[in-house]
């Protein structure tokens, strides 16, 4: 157990300097290069002045946390979701959860126009519980009660659903140009404003599920392994699933529908320091932020000035990862 702990702080320590490298490179890249001196000065002694100053606090600063926020936040729902649900495969995008969250944001869109922020977030934490009901409700319906499979393909039903009900809701309301960002996926949006909120509420969470990382190990070992140590197995499920639904939710209204982080980085988390979500959890929120702030970075620097969708930088990788987990599923369970 020394070991591994000892590992997982060298771990930690690696990735929170790479962290510190990759924001520091999506803060100065872009249409306007800027160099280090440049870019302290900006944070720590801002001057509104200056230009380059008042790109750095007012776009990218925002634009860059807000990225690692919400890349910690998906990161985290899909290592609860797969810790809870035992489902290699579980992850936010493709259980259907942000397509939830995505069609209240639509709803609000069409009939509560300049709605709040901090409003916005409350809906879109209701549409990721609508959507995880549903989901739990269509896989359990089934002879043979949940399965791994059976999640995973309520969830593509429930996303297909929801996205196709967005769009239409896009149309009929004139609104292609307000959502065409939440559907992309992206932070370019993000604000200072925003992470008032935004941060708050995921740092909050990700603490809070730290505090059933024991729990969750000994559920993702098996319900019977887990009540025959003491564990409440539905309390844990119910503050496990609400909890990656919060975070799932809060990401959405932010930066839109961008899959596949809550299933790459938990796998990868597990390979760096085993089956302990006292360690998997942080590795999972600090992989989380590098990934997203390195894939906001990539979508800006690959034919600047223009920007591509985070969410097909993400894909780049998510996609392939996803068909090999699906395969290595069924060769398993064959």
């Amino acid at each position: 157990m020394k070991k591994r702990y000892s590992l997982f702080i060298i771990i930690f320590f690696v990735g929170t300097c790479l962290l510190g490298v990759s924001l520091f490179a999506a803060v100065s890249s872009g249409a306007k290069e800027l160099n280090l001196p440049t870019v302290w000065a900006a944070v720590f002694h801002f001057n509104a002045e200056l230009t380059s100053h008042q790109i750095v606090h007012e776009l990218r600063l925002p634009r860059v946390l807000g990225a690692a926020l919400v890349g910690c936040a998906l990161a985290v729902s899909g290592a609860l979701m797969q810790a809870v649900t035992r489902n290699d495969l579980a992850d936010p995008g493709i259980l259907g959860i942000n397509a939830g969250a995505s069609l209240m944001t639509a709803l609000c869109f069409a009939f509560f126009p300049g709605i709040p922020y901090s409003l916005l977030i409350v809906f879109c934490f209701f549409g990721s519980v609508m959507s995880a009901l549903c989901i739990f409700w269509i896989a359990s319906g089934a002879p043979g009660g949940i399965t791994p499979i059976r999640l995973t393909v309520a969830g593509a039903i429930l996303a297909a659903l929801f996205s196709s009900l967005s769009s239409g809701i896009a149309i009929y309301f004139d609104l292609s140009q307000d959502l065409a960002f939440w559907f992309a996926g992206g932070t370019a949006g993000i604000r200072w404003g925003h992470l008032t909120y935004l941060a708050p509420i995921i740092l909050a969470a990700v603490l809070l599920s730290l505090s059933f990382a024991r729990p969750l190990t000994l559920l993702s070992l098996g319900e019977e392994t887990a009540a025959g140590l003491g564990g409440n197995v539905p309390l844990i499920r119910l503050a496990a699933i609400g909890i990656a639904v919060l975070l799932a939710g809060t990401s959405v209204s932010a930066a839109g529908s961008i899959g596949f982080i809550g299933l790459i980085v938990p796998h990868i988390a597990r390979k760096l320091v085993g089956v302990d979500y006292r360690f998997i959890i942080p590795i999972s929120a600090l992989g989380g932020s590098i990934l997203l702030v390195l894939a906001d970075y990539g979508a800006r620097m690959v034919n600047p000035p223009r920007e591509l969708a985070i969410s097909a930088m993400v894909a780049l990788l998510g996609v392939p990862f996803f068909l090999y987990l699906s395969r290595r599923q069924r060769r398993e369970e064959s």
